[in-house]
């Protein structure tokens, strides 16, 4: 049986535990990783088909206005909300909802220069099918990492805080 996708926070921050994480407070970013990964290949109710981008999911970094430009890691999965607003409406749009987990570290010289980064503060949204093909991507993703110095410190960082949240994406 599938998550429906307002519970998905809750089966995220379960899967964490599952991992030995505290979702309010993760202290290890290869943890989390595969919890993330394990995320976001569970099936989940109420949204679009994976053709029709409905599911979706990135790994970005960088200096934010709304994390006080503290230097962060998130793993966010995105959905396109099919079973929200009047589908009769000639103008109906799916809304977009993500799941983001944050984590925030302390300021080090090893990704001072992270804000000039921009050019490349992830790969992009991913939205290819559950299973083999989205686990080749997250590979690709970890591969990638690897070749960002600042980014894969921060990987190997302990985490000075952590959220987990659903917010609206659009």
């Amino acid at each position: 049986m599938a998550t429906h996708w307002k519970d998905s926070p809750e089966l995220f921050a379960e899967i964490l535990r599952r991992h030995g994480l505290d979702p309010d407070a993760v202290d290890d970013v290869e943890r989390a990783w595969s919890a993330f990964q394990e995320f976001v290949q569970v099936q989940i109710d109420g949204i679009e088909p994976a053709e029709d981008d409905g599911d979706g999911f990135v790994a970005q970094w960088g200096r934010w206005s709304w994390n006080d430009d503290r230097p962060a890691l998130a793993f966010t999965r995105q959905f396109a909300v099919s079973d929200e607003g009047d589908r009769d409406d000639e103008f109906w749009q799916p809304q977009r909802w993500s799941v983001d987990l944050e984590l925030f570290f302390a300021d080090a010289p090893a990704w001072a220069d992270l804000d000039e980064m921009a050019w490349t503060n992830s790969m992009g949204f991913d939205f290819d099918p559950i299973g083999h093909e989205r686990a080749a991507m997250l590979a690709r993703i970890a591969t990638f990492v690897e070749t960002l110095p600042q980014v894969s410190a921060m990987w190997r960082a302990i985490p000075v805080g952590s959220a987990l949240g659903l917010e609206r994406a659009d």
